[in-house]
């Protein structure tokens, strides 16, 4: 596994272990969800799945298939809120970030996708 693979997987799991948190504690998330139409148990359901996905994606330096299904659920999530985002009118500035993790899944998804090919 390469450096660059290790430092997005740590940078990204902490990430979503952060984000992951403050959906289920955060005010300010609850309002969030609500301004969504999502309701409260959606939000703590994407709370919890931040946080499995994070926890998954460090179990990924160990076990690449489990890295890419990670990467793979959290760039689907990623989807969805940039779709969300798009659907309630949010700026450019709150929309880019879903987009940029997104991307940054995807990458991450398809590297350790190639890990497991290279393994069979």
């Amino acid at each position: 596994m390469s450096d660059s693979i290790f430092f997005l997987t740590v940078a990204i799991a902490g990430f979503f272990l952060i984000y992951g948190m403050q959906c289920l504690r955060s005010p300010f998330m609850k309002e969030e969800f609500h301004r969504y139409g999502m309701g409260d148990g959606l939000r703590k359901l994407t709370g919890i799945s931040q946080l499995i996905g994070a926890c998954s994606l460090i179990a990924g330096l160990y076990f690449s298939i489990v890295g890419f299904l990670s990467a793979a659920g959290l760039c689907f999530m990623m989807l969805v809120a940039f779709g969300t985002r798009l659907r309630v009118g949010d700026s450019l500035n709150q929309t880019l970030p879903s987009f940029f993790f997104m991307m940054l899944n995807g990458y991450l998804a398809y590297k350790y996708l190639l890990l497991v090919l290279r393994d069979l």
